[in-house]
């Protein structure tokens, strides 16, 4: 099937197709334009998020091109993933119907020489020929981004707003104690519960190791840490009680139930991973929000998306593994790992975790480190498989 929001390209397309590559920078826009009659690239440079101004290039660009054919023209637009996600492929989609790709900023070629010319001209006559090929099949030029649904980009929120509140408050909790310790003092901490007056009290009493009360100036800055800290708690507090709501609702549908909505199906997805002992809340809402929802054709696909496949290099007789690839997301890679480690303590019978203690048998912490990376990617496979069909991991427990 072809991709959401595009056609699939007939042949000899690029006959009749407008091609259009829009670099996205925060100053300025430069659109590269290519008609279906002439071979030169169009560059024009709008304000940056000059969506009006865009409008009206691409729709006469369309306007000319129908002229000169006497005919209907298709319209295919790209654009680079980054910082502006994808509000700009689905005001394309809704506001001119026009077929986008967004790419992969990775995957354009590049030259290799040591010093490359580079600008935002540049750049969009390289997409603008990219965009091209790709239309004419060859699927190598470029990797697209899947463009979520706002409701699936809206239920990512839940879990980013907690790793980044979580971040939060190891930072104001390693400043506090940075600053104590600057002073000598070691037995305070702004996060243990303290009777009587809480952690304000216990430093109002506190003494420094040169037996003097605590600097007034330093005083006030930790006592206004201290407050930003307990505010990110009950964040985090409010937050995880929200995920663990989605939780127990998905435990309480049944599958019929959940067949309505695309809410309802991910809820009772994450309740199913959470039934195995070892995957907790945040695991499956990870797996579910940010890795599974994508439509992945095999194992492979998985383990390269997330970056924990490995990455060969051949030349000639030389041939050599570089590691893993290192593709996707770094915060997802670490989840992963960490839940390997968990599942080797809660699911020792299990066939992966044998599997493990076999191939590490006797060797010391690098090799263990090593082989984790490897057990994570079997691991995030079997709970793929088990997220699609239900096949439980071989000898894994539910609870």
């Amino acid at each position: 099937m072809p991709p959401r929001n595009e056609t699939a390209a007939p042949a000899g397309a690029e006959h009749s197709t407008l091609y259009v590559a829009i670099e996205i920078s925060r100053k300025s826009w430069v659109v590269g334009i290519k008609g279906p009659a002439g071979s030169r690239i169009g560059l024009h440079t709008l304000a940056a998020a000059d969506v009006a101004m865009l409008g009206k290039l691409i729709e006469a660009g369309r306007a000319g091109a129908e002229r000169a054919l006497g005919g209907a023209v298709r319209v295919l637009c790209c654009y680079e993933a980054g910082y502006e996600g994808f509000w700009l492929a689905r005001w394309l989609d809704g506001a001119l119907s026009v077929g986008t790709i967004v790419l992969d900023p990775a995957s354009l070629l590049v030259n290799r020489k040591a010093r490359q010319r580079k600008t935002d001209r540049i750049d969009a006559k390289k997409m603008v020929r990219a965009l091209l090929a790709y239309d004419r099949g060859d699927a190598a030029v470029l990797s697209r981004v899947r463009v979520p649904s706002v409701e699936e980009e809206d239920r990512k929120r839940l879990l980013r707003e907690r790793q980044r509140l979580v971040k939060e408050r190891t930072a104001l909790t390693n400043r506090v104690l940075g600053l104590l310790k600057l002073h000598g003092i070691f037995d305070l901490h702004p996060r243990a519960r303290y009777p009587q007056g809480g952690f304000a009290a216990r430093l109002a009493e506190a003494r420094t190791a040169y037996r003097t009360p605590v600097p007034p100036r330093a005083r006030q800055e930790i006592l206004r840490l201290a407050e930003r800290l307990a505010l990110v708690e009950r964040q985090i507090v409010e937050v995880e009680a929200e995920r663990d709501a989605v939780v127990r609702r998905g435990a309480a549908l049944s599958a019929a139930a959940a067949s309505g909505t695309d809410t309802a199906q991910a809820a009772l997805r994450i309740a199913a991973l959470t039934r195995l002992k070892g995957i907790g809340a945040n695991d499956a809402t990870l797996l579910t929000h940010e890795v599974f929802y994508r439509n992945f054709r095999n194992r492979r696909e998985v383990a390269g998306w997330v970056g924990i496949a490995p990455a060969p290099w051949a030349s000639g007789e030389r041939q050599r593994d570089q590691g893993i690839g290192r593709d996707g997301p770094a915060w997802v890679r670490a989840q992963l790992i960490q839940m390997a480690w968990r599942w080797l303590r809660h699911q020792p019978d299990s066939a992966l975790s044998q599997w493990f203690e076999a191939r590490t048998a006797g060797a010391g912490g690098r090799a263990r480190r090593v082989m984790i990376v490897a057990l994570a990617r079997k691991l995030l496979i079997a709970l793929w498989r088990f997220w699609e069909t239900g096949l439980v991991p071989t000898g894994a427990r539910l609870v």
